[in-house]
């Protein structure tokens, strides 16, 4: 299995905490991940997961994304 963290230099605590002005490092995050995935060799499929708040197990205040692959993701995660 792969499990990528991509983190922004920039100090985000949350998705909570994004404002007007962040769109373009969220977009270039986004490319930034795709181009991973590529990297990486994920043909058969990959998530991009981001907690938002404790509640939804976010446990370190730095937006972060994870990126996961190499195996069958079920939903709900779990």
């Amino acid at each position: 299995p792969t499990h990528v963290l991509v983190i922004p230099k920039k100090e985000i605590p949350a998705v909570a905490n994004l404002k007007a002005g962040d769109e373009a490092l969220v977009g270039h995050l986004f490319i930034v991940m795709r181009q991973l995935a590529e990297k990486l060799g994920l043909d058969g499929g990959y998530r991009i997961v981001v907690n938002n708040g404790q509640d939804a197990g976010q446990s370190v205040d730095h937006l972060h994304f994870h990126l996961l692959a190499g195996r069958q993701l079920s939903w709900p995660p779990g």
